[in-house]
């Protein structure tokens, strides 16, 4: 990504021409995007902070200091109402301009009073900001009969299926969002290499890609192939994948490839998350319908967290597999049935009876 040059901000002359007053908003933009270069925000989040911040000057259609709350919220309100684009969009948008007018007032705002006279207020405040995108939209998984279900009657028909092969990898796919959390990306960024049976009981798979927070880049980690996703992986690698072509047991050739081969490399390409996440839909749609149009890869991710802690395991442990950098966003990820609370108050009364009678003894 190509930022413009930045000179210095520092200042006591005014501005008085049209393009001088440009130049000094481009200035002030380009400086955030150089800290957050600095700060290790990936490029994908800077693009679309970028896009966000001018958008709204040319709603706002004046300098970005002259900005106020009342534009935000007109700009907030036309986003939602006009555009009708989703909340988690919006919640974006109103966080990248909260973080750049955060950013102004601590580092710049003596700087462009002295220059264009106006004081510098940040316009995303208390009553306009959105909550978070999550909030009040809990992905709620289905059951576990449900996802026995679609996994039983989806490995049966896949040996039968018209394109043996994509079907194959995209149960593999999805067997892994079940049973392990990964996210899509992840899914589709690992290569042979990063199996590694000879780590741990069950062997471990080398998540490269992780999602870092905040767009800090990727986070890597190990992700044991517990909850038979071993088992799933030693059928893709015996019976599967050397269909797909001789590159099979070229490490750096993709776990999950496409039936086209790139000419340069000499291997298959790389399946794309748009093609795992069209067949799982169609695998759900077609033995699981009740979910249709609701069931995602991200549910399925919703699902192993909230099947896991079900069955015992701890929570900490599934913030680590799931490669969460807040504890306290696993436990969005959580979801008990509706009796955990009456089991688990059955649980304590019998400790606590367990303990009056060795008392009691």
């Amino acid at each position: 990504m190509s930022l413009a040059v930045v000179r210095s901000l520092g200042s006591g002359r005014r501005l008085r021409t049209p393009q001088e007053l440009e130049d000094f908003e481009q200035e002030l933009v380009d400086q955030y995007l150089l800290a957050a270069v600095g700060a290790g925000v990936g490029d994908e989040t800077i693009r679309q902070d970028r896009f966000a911040i001018f958008e709204f000057l040319r709603f706002l259609s004046r300098p970005l200091w002259t900005a106020r709350p009342e534009d935000a919220d007109q700009f907030l309100s036309s986003q939602r109402k006009t555009r009708q684009l989703a909340r988690s969009t919006v919640y974006k948008k109103a966080l990248a301009l909260a973080q750049l007018f955060d950013f102004l007032v601590a580092r710049y705002q003596g700087d462009i009073h002295a220059v264009t006279g106006y004081v510098l207020v940040q316009p995303i405040d208390e009553f306009n900001r959105p909550s978070s995108s999550a909030y009040g939209e809990s992905r709620v998984p289905p059951s576990d009969e449900d996802v026995e279900s679609l996994f039983g009657r989806w490995r049966s028909a896949v040996p039968q299926s018209r394109k043996y092969l994509p079907a194959a990898r995209d149960y593999l796919a999805a067997s892994l969002w079940r049973r392990i959390g990964l996210r899509i990306t992840e899914t589709t960024m690992l290569d042979i290499r990063d199996w590694r049976p000879d780590l741990g009981e069950a062997g471990k798979l080398h998540v490269r890609f992780g999602k870092g927070s905040h767009g800090r880049g990727h986070k890597a980690r190990l992700v044991p192939a517990i909850n038979g996703a071993d088992a799933v992986m030693t059928w893709w690698l015996t019976d599967v994948r050397h269909q797909f072509g001789d590159d099979w047991d070229d490490p750096d050739a993709p776990l999950l490839p496409s039936e086209r081969r790139d000419r340069d490399l000499g291997r298959c390409r790389r399946a794309g998350a748009n093609a795992l996440r069209s067949g799982f839909a169609g695998a759900v749609e077609q033995f699981l319908p009740a979910w249709q149009g609701r069931l995602t890869p991200h549910g399925m991710r919703h699902y192993c967290a909230s099947s896991l802690y079900a069955r015992g395991v701890d929570l900490k442990a599934v913030q680590e597999l799931l490669g969460h950098e807040w504890l306290s966003t696993t436990t969005r990820y959580v979801h008990v049935h509706d009796d955990h609370i009456e089991h688990a108050w059955a649980v304590a009364n019998d400790r606590v009876t367990a303990r009056l009678i060795d008392s009691g003894e």
